[in-house]
C-alpha cells in the first residue's frame, strides 16, 4: 500500500526534504522538534481546539447547494471555509503555527502572503497571542489585494511590499526567508501553504486536516455515509486541497481532484499550472514540481488569482500526482471569473477567485450517474470569500456589459 504521508526525513515518495542553508538548519530543526513534540501534547491540542471552536468558529458548515446540484445533476456540498473568522481556511494553520511559536518561546512572527488571506490570518493570530508581526507581500499583490493590506495594518502588522522578480508570492516568500535568516533564534516563520522545508508541508497539512475530518462527520449526518464520491479543491501551494483530501487519502473510492490556475491558457506562457507545465526541481526548501527553464531559473507565472500565482506546488501534491492518487486539472482566468458569477447567482455565495477555479471545473464537467443510477456526491472546498476580489469582479462585469 502506498504511503501518502511524509517519512522521517520529510519525503513524500521522492518529493519533499529540507534543502536549506546551514544558517537556517537550527531554526528548521526547532520547528521540527515543535511539530513532533509540542503539537502532540494534550495541553496544546486542548488550547488549539478551544481556539478552533470559539475564535475561528469551527466546525465550518457543509452546505448542500440545492440549485447548483439541480443545475449539474449531482449532489453538491460546499465546505464553507469562507465563513471562518478572517474569511478563508488560512486561519486554521495561522492559529496553529502561532500557538506553536508561543509554546516554543519565540518573540516575533513573520509570514509571506499572495492573496493576502494568509497575511490577514497570521496578523490576526499574532494580535490574539501578543506577537509583533511582519508580512512580506509582492508589490503586484499589494495593489490587487488592497483591502487585505488594510486589514493587516489595522491588526497591527507591518507589511513589506516586495519589488523584486514578478512581485508576487514567490518573491514575497524569498524575502520572508531572508528575514528569517537574519534572526532565526527569536523569529518564527509562519509558512502559509504545504510548501517549504520539512516539517512545514506536514505541519500545515496537520492543521488543515480539520477540514476533511469535519467533512466526514458532517456528510455522515447528512447522507448516511462519511465518504463522498468526489472531493474538489483549487491548488496553488495546496494547503486547502490537502486539508480537504487528508482523511480520504487511503479511501481509494473517493476521487480527489485539484484544480490549478491555467491563467490565460496553458500554451500562452502566462499560466501558473505547475503540474501541467513544470518538472522536478527545488523551490523554497523542498524538492517538488517547479516551473523553471532549462537553466533551472524559476519562471514568472500568471494567474488572476493572487493566491494561486506561484511557480511550485507542495511536495505532497507532487507525490499524489506522481502516484495517480489525485487528478490535477486546470481552469483559466476567464473560466474562474465566469464561475464566480454563476455561483453568486445560483446560491447567493460570492467566492474568492481561488476556489472559483475549482468551481469552474465543477461547472464545466458532465457528471455521469453512478452504476446504480444514483447521483454522485461531490464536496467542493470553498476556501475563501470574494470580498477581497470585488474590484476584479467589478472590472470583469463592466467589460462584459
Amino acid at each position: 500500500m502506498i504511503n501518502y504521508q511524509a517519512d522521517d526525513r520529510g519525503f513524500f515518495g521522492k518529493f519533499g526534504g529540507a534543502y536549506v542553508p546551514e544558517i537556517l538548519r537550527a531554526a528548521v530543526d526547532q520547528v521540527l522538534q515543535g511539530y513532533q513534540n509540542i503539537t502532540n501534547q494534550e495541553n496544546f491540542k486542548a488550547e488549539l481546539q478551544i481556539l478552533f471552536r470559539d475564535y475561528i468558529g469551527r466546525p465550518s458548515p457543509l452546505y448542500f447547494a440545492s440549485r447548483l446540484s439541480k443545475h449539474l445533476g449531482a449532489r453538491v456540498f460546499l465546505k464553507r471555509e469562507e465563513l471562518n473568522h478572517t474569511g478563508s481556511h488560512k486561519i486554521n494553520n495561522a492559529i496553529g503555527q502561532t500557538l506553536l511559536a508561543k509554546y516554543m518561546g519565540k518573540k516575533r512572527i513573520i509570514a509571506e502572503t499572495g492573496a493576502g488571506q494568509h497575511g490577514v490570518a497570521t496578523a490576526t493570530a499574532a494580535a490574539l497571542l501578543n506577537f509583533p508581526c511582519e508580512v512580506y507581500m509582492g508589490e503586484l499583490d499589494v495593489a490587487r489585494q488592497a483591502p487585505n493590506v488594510e486589514r493587516m495594518l489595522m491588526l497591527g502588522a507591518k507589511v513589506h511590499p516586495v519589488a523584486s522578480g514578478s512581485r508576487t508570492l514567490k518573491d514575497a516568500t524569498n524575502q520572508a526567508i531572508r528575514a528569517w535568516i537574519n534572526d532565526p533564534d527569536e523569529t518564527y516563520y509562519v509558512i502559509g501553504s504545504v510548501v517549504g522545508p520539512h516539517p512545514y508541508p506536514a505541519l500545515v497539512a496537520k492543521f488543515q486536516s480539520v477540514i476533511s475530518e469535519e467533512i466526514k462527520q458532517q456528510l455522515k449526518e447528512k447522507t448516511g455515509t462519511e465518504l463522498p464520491d468526489v472531493v474538489i479543491a483549487c491548488v496553488g501551494g495546496g494547503s486547502n486541497a490537502i486539508g480537504a483530501f487528508y482523511h480520504f487519502l487511503d479511501q481509494r473510492s473517493v476521487e480527489l481532484i485539484g484544480v490549478e490556475a491555467a491563467g490565460r491558457g496553458l500554451s500562452t506562457g502566462e499560466s501558473a499550472a505547475t503540474l501541467a507545465l513544470g518538472s522536478e526541481g527545488v523551490l523554497h526548501g523542498s524538492r517538488t514540481i517547479v516551473m523553471h527553464n532549462q537553466d533551472g531559473q524559476i519562471l514568472e507565472t500568471h494567474s488572476i488569482s493572487a493566491g494561486l500565482d506561484y511557480p511550485g506546488i507542495g511536495p505532497q501534491h507532487a507525490h499524489l500526482h506522481d502516484t495517480a492518487r489525485a487528478t490535477y486539472v486546470s481552469a483559466t482566468d476567464d473560466e474562474a471569473l465566469a464561475a464566480a458569477f454563476e455561483l453568486s447567482k445560483l446560491e447567493g455565495i460570492l467566492p474568492a477567485l481561488e476556489p472559483a477555479h475549482a468551481l469552474a471545473y465543477l461547472l464545466r464537467t458532465k457528471w455521469e450517474r453512478k452504476s446504480d443510477g444514483s447521483e454522485k456526491t461531490i464536496v467542493l472546498n470553498l476556501c475563501g470569500r470574494g470580498d477581497k476580489d470585488l474590484e476584479t469582479y467589478r472590472k470583469y462585469q463592466h467589460a462584459r456589459n
